[in-house]
């Protein structure tokens, strides 16, 4: 760091920050002299203060610097400029492929005779294990009796237990459901967690924050987040890029970050700056005072809904005006973390009092948040929000009144079509019959009053469309969030109090994104009344969010499936409800405040007007509406301040990497090249660098390929590659049945993303895929050549085995949704080499890139429909020697027709990572030639 100081050619410009400590220095910007300094997005001041601290007239040159400097001219113009993040942050599901990709690299590092050594992460990086816990086990009925006789609460590693008193016999331990559920998490994962401690130790720079220590985001916000780093005597402002979409989480705390696909992270982590198009950036001013009924779950769902109207997609979206001075951080963080919901790149509310009051809150250094602010403010990148600067003059703004919001849901299917609460009776009885889409299930007008009776423990209930059957307070997006977790908490306690419950066979959980939001919401007194409805902590993790919702009873998928066919409901408080993403039996899934959550659970059903219909009828007869029991914010407030303290952040942190008995006991290998078991179904050494040369072969043309896949508009990464349950009758589930495994073994596709067999088989096996070669939902696809409709990967292999290359066709927004690597690893492996759609979602376009796969775009006005293609044809792509990013190329037909198509390569930059066929073939020839 010192010697890049002295080489740099803005070495002047640094200088200590306090006269006190000369070894601590920083880059006072200010003494650029520069008035366009000043005229910066706090955002993109970020990015000039990275490119300028790593000059080095390499990979990151003057005229960069210029270039950002000069970013009211540039932004519109494509101009391509590097960067490079302070860190990076990884969760397991994104982090074990990496860390398979970083062991296999260094094993084609030394099969070309390099050091396999030199395959090492340089910039820092956080693994935080949250994807791979399930709701295995839920709803532990505590009575009122128990409750009377708790005692205290104590946390036995990072298991919360309950001590109990009421036996003849003294005092009993009772364990909650989360426990049970680490249980099978640790049983199902053993291997993939003795891998990843392994690759602690085998990488350096690399932390693994354990497993049951919470959600990836919140522990970011809570506990890594540095806001400004301090490093061999230089300060600099905390920023990072994360293999997880939701990343944009901690833009709420002022630190720059954003999702990108798991093989651009692994290329940072080896020391790659991301080269990215200098963004434009739209500014949103807040103003008003939300009413004291809204949420800021409401807010977020009214702010992606109208982001997605002006459409920010691959720009910067920052947050000023009066308004936001109102707003919390968890408020900022929960409209931050749905940034990939609304299309933008990042969502930033610069560093303000607020921010530093927060991180005092959550136990940070008092020395830390001293030079926090004090550099924040020499450099420029401290906000008032009460005062609109000069930075926002030159920016497109768009203007929010937060006195319009009103209480709010979003679904069936898409987090960006909300739902007024009091529309939403109406709106899903209009989605019940309309044509199947984004708000259609196209039931028939005589089924709409289906109505099936079932039995459950030895009661009967009956299920019709609406019915609630999953109700999860889930997600970092609302658990990081006190004053939404303690209302529900409240909103709990006053429903018991009034003799409300919810129905027995409707799965309910809560499980929060830190062990700090179990403390308060004991420490308050709200957790029992929480337990007493079923939502009682089922595990520390993504769990319902990502799809680990677990099974549904067997009564009730009977009843929705083999008898009435029923359009069920989950309500969630998360950010995704894409269709097949929470639970293949729910085709209905809301996005809601965790309030509304447990006020849906209660109803039973989300066909109810909560104005003119009561929740319930409690057992004295007396109709309970919704706002008899809603808390007010002054209740919320109150005990928010009370009870959410500093001393609860550093009991839980201090302890967080140690982790439990369980991980502490795991053994690991010291070796520093991994010994592959060809027996396993978890960890494979994939086939990506099978036949990789140290000469470059240059881009060859596609000839005669045909097309695996024909679909629409709004294909997710959840679609190619899903995360959830495997399905018994699928290629994934034919394979790990022939290596011994029963059913119950199968686990999820995202637990087995360090297996590349699994995870072919698993490309494109959404039950709710719709493929316009198939007319319906389903994992299969007709193979042309012999016309006989097959699994998507039956169908790919045979073409392998002919030696026919592959193409997807798709629609708009091809690849939205979670920043998954294997959603490109996948189609890769399945002969895929190029996809053409009419847009893409930005870091599905990234990940395509990363992995060779060649992104095509329609031109202006061109779609598939338009050029007649029915996806039967034989396609040839015509490669030219001269390659220039965002080319037209020209594409042949069988039928003797031709047309163009933009060759979506954005950068000169992604040009070079396909000529090497990848960015990971990239990396180690680089290796190889250091």
């Amino acid at each position: 760091r010192r010697t890049a100081v002295m080489t740099n050619p803005y070495a002047g410009i640094v200088e200590p920050l306090d006269p006190e400590r000369p070894d601590h220095k920083f880059y006072n910007l200010s003494m650029l002299k520069d008035d366009r300094y000043g005229r910066l997005p706090f955002s993109v001041r970020v990015l000039l203060e990275a490119a300028l601290r790593n000059c080095d007239e390499f990979l990151v040159k003057k005229s960069d610097v210029e270039n950002i400097l000069n970013w009211k001219e540039t932004q519109k113009k494509s101009v391509e400029v590097p960067f490079r993040p302070a860190r990076v942050i990884l969760q397991d599901f994104t982090g074990v492929p990496a860390v398979v990709d970083f062991a296999a690299m260094r094993d084609a590092v030394k099969k070309l005779g390099g050091d396999p050594e030199k395959i090492n992460p340089v910039c820092p990086a956080d693994l935080v294990i949250d994807h791979s816990i399930q709701v295995d086990f839920n709803r532990k009925q505590v009575t009122a009796h128990v409750h009377n006789e708790i005692l205290s609460w104590k946390e036995c590693g990072c298991w919360p237990l309950v001590e109990i008193q009421g036996h003849r016999d003294g005092l009993h331990m009772l364990k909650y459901s989360s426990v049970k559920n680490q249980d099978l998490e640790f049983e199902r994962n053993r291997e993939r967690f003795e891998f990843l401690k392994w690759g602690s130790q085998a990488f350096k720079k690399m932390r693994i924050i354990p497993p049951g220590s919470g959600i990836v985001h919140q522990v970011n916000l809570e506990y890594l987040a540095r806001v400004v780093f301090e490093q061999d005597g230089l300060y600099y402002p905390d920023s990072l890029v994360g293999t997880d979409s939701h990343t944009t989480m901690i833009d709420g705390l002022g630190v720059l970050g954003w999702g990108v696909g798991g093989i651009e992270a692994e290329a940072v982590m080896l020391g790659q700056p991301i080269s990215m198009v200098l963004p434009e950036v739209i500014g949103y001013r807040m103003v008003g005072i939300p009413d004291k009924l809204i949420t800021s779950t409401d807010i977020v769902l009214t702010v992606t809904k109208h982001l997605r109207q002006v459409g920010v997609v691959g720009k910067f979206v920052e947050f000023f005006g009066e308004g936001v001075a109102q707003l919390s951080i968890a408020d900022r963080a929960t409209i931050a973390n749905m940034c990939p919901e609304y299309g933008a790149t990042a969502a930033f509310f610069p560093v303000d009092n607020v921010s530093i009051k927060y991180l005092e809150q959550t136990g940070r250094d008092a020395d830390k948040l001293e030079y926090i602010e004090k550099y924040l403010k020499k450099v420029g990148m401290f906000r008032d929000y009460q005062y609109v600067k000069s930075a926002y003059v030159s920016l497109q703004v768009v203007e929010m009144d937060l006195t319009t919001v009103v209480p709010c849901c979003s679904g069936p299917k898409r987090p960006q079509d909300k739902v007024a609460v009091t529309d939403m009776k109406k709106d899903f009885e209009a989605c019940l019959g309309a044509k199947q889409g984004f708000k259609g299930f196209g039931v028939a007008p005589e089924k709409h009053s289906n109505c099936v009776n079932f039995a459950y423990n030895g009661t009967e209930f009956s299920l019709t469309h609406g019915s609630v059957v999953i109700a999860a307070i889930t997600s970092c997006t609302n658990t990081s969030n006190p004053s939404v977790m303690l209302g529900a908490g409240l909103l709990a306690k006053k429903a018991v109090e009034a003799g409300l419950s919810v129905k027995p066979y409707i799965k309910t959980s809560l499980s929060p994104g830190s062990g700090v939001v179990t403390y308060y919401l004991k420490e308050s007194g709200v957790m029992f009344y929480l337990a007493q409805l079923g939502f009682e902590v089922v595990g520390y993790g993504c769990m319902t969010c990502i799809g680990n919702s677990g099974p549904l009873p067997e009564p009730v998928v009977e009843a929705i499936t083999k008898v009435g066919d029923l359009v069920v409901t989950g309500v969630l408080s998360g950010n995704r409800n894409f269709e097949g993403r929470v639970h293949p039996n729910t085709r209905a899934n809301y996005l809601a405040s965790p309030p509304l959550v447990i006020a849906y659970a209660i109803a039973g059903t989300v066909c109810i007007d909560f104005e003119k219909e009561p929740l319930a009828v409690n057992a004295s007869g007396k109709e309970i509406f919704l706002r008899d029991i809603w808390p007010t914010r002054e209740e919320i407030q109150d005990v928010e301040r009370e009870f959410v303290i500093p001393a609860m952040f550093k009991e839980v942190y201090e302890k967080i990497e140690k982790g439990n008995e369980r991980w502490s006991n795991l053994k690991a290998s010291s070796d520093k090249l991994y010994s592959w078991d060809p027996n396993s179904t978890y960890i494979k050494s994939p086939p990506f660098f099978d036949g990789l040369t140290r000469e470059l072969l240059p881009p060859r043309s596609i000839m005669n390929a045909h097309v695996l896949l024909n679909l629409g508009d709004s294909v997710t990464t959840d679609h190619i590659s899903p995360a959830g349950n495997i399905a018994r009758n699928s290629s994934a589930a034919r394979y790990l049945s022939k290596r011994g495994l029963s059913p119950r073994d199968f686990n999820s596709y995202g637990s087995r993303r360090g297996n590349d067999a699994v995870m072919a088989r698993g490309t494109f096996a959404n039950i709710r895929l719709f493929n316009k070669f198939v007319g319906k939902q389903g994992p299969q696809t007709l193979h042309l050549p012999s016309g006989e409709m097959m699994d998507v990967f039956d169908a790919a292999e045979k073409y392998q085995q002919d030696g026919v290359p592959l193409l997807v066709l798709a629609g708009k927004e091809y690849g939205s949704g979670s920043s998954r690597d294997w959603a490109a690893k996948g189609p890769f492996l399945l002969g895929i080499k190029a996809v053409l759609a009419e847009s893409y979602e930005r870091i599905h376009r990234s990940n395509l890139v990363g992995m060779g796969i060649i992104p095509l775009e329609y031109l202006p006005g061109e779609t598939a429909e338009t050029l007649g293609l029915t996806g039967r044809e034989r396609f040839n792509i015509i490669i030219p020697e001269l390659l220039v990013p965002r080319m037209k190329v020209t594409i042949q037909l069988d039928t003797e027709k031709t047309f163009q198509a933009c060759m979506r390569f954005d950068t000169d930059v992604e040009l070079t990572y396909f000529r090497h066929g990848g960015i990971l073939n990239y990396m180690i020839r680089k290796m190889i030639q250091q």
